[in-house]
């Protein structure tokens, strides 16, 4: 088939058209991927903030677990510390009254003792 200089021209005329809608989609898709690429850019920042903050979080973390341990420790020594007093404070108390009594006992003889010789002197 013959083409006639009509046909020709609808043939540029399309191309044309059709290059120049194919600019504009290129155009489009450029600006998309410049989107996308600011995009992606601050998402990466993001990220990279969440992840230093993330280690930061971390690090306080284990330096608080580090001081609540040594606090333990510290607490324990002296509950330790506490408990050996109190033990000694209880033997203590037990020897006093032992002391106590024993000389509650020789109050109470001397007394008894006393009112016999007074008794016996007396008659």
């Amino acid at each position: 088939m013959a083409q006639t200089p009509d046909n020709e021209n609808k043939r540029v005329r399309w191309t044309d058209e059709m290059l120049d809608k194919l600019a504009s989609d290129v155009s489009e898709l450029k600006e998309t991927v410049s989107e996308l690429k600011e995009g992606v850019s601050e998402l990466k920042d993001s990220v990279d903030g969440v992840r230093i903050t993330a280690q930061a979080l971390l690090q306080l973390a284990a330096q608080q677990q580090q001081e609540n341990e040594a606090r333990k420790a510290e607490l324990a020594a002296w509950k330790q510390e506490n408990d050996r007093r109190f033990n000694e404070l209880e033997e203590w108390k037990r020897e006093s009254d032992r002391r106590f009594y024993t000389l509650l006992d020789e109050v109470r003889y001397l007394n008894r003792r006393g009112d016999r010789n007074n008794g016996e002197s007396q008659q």
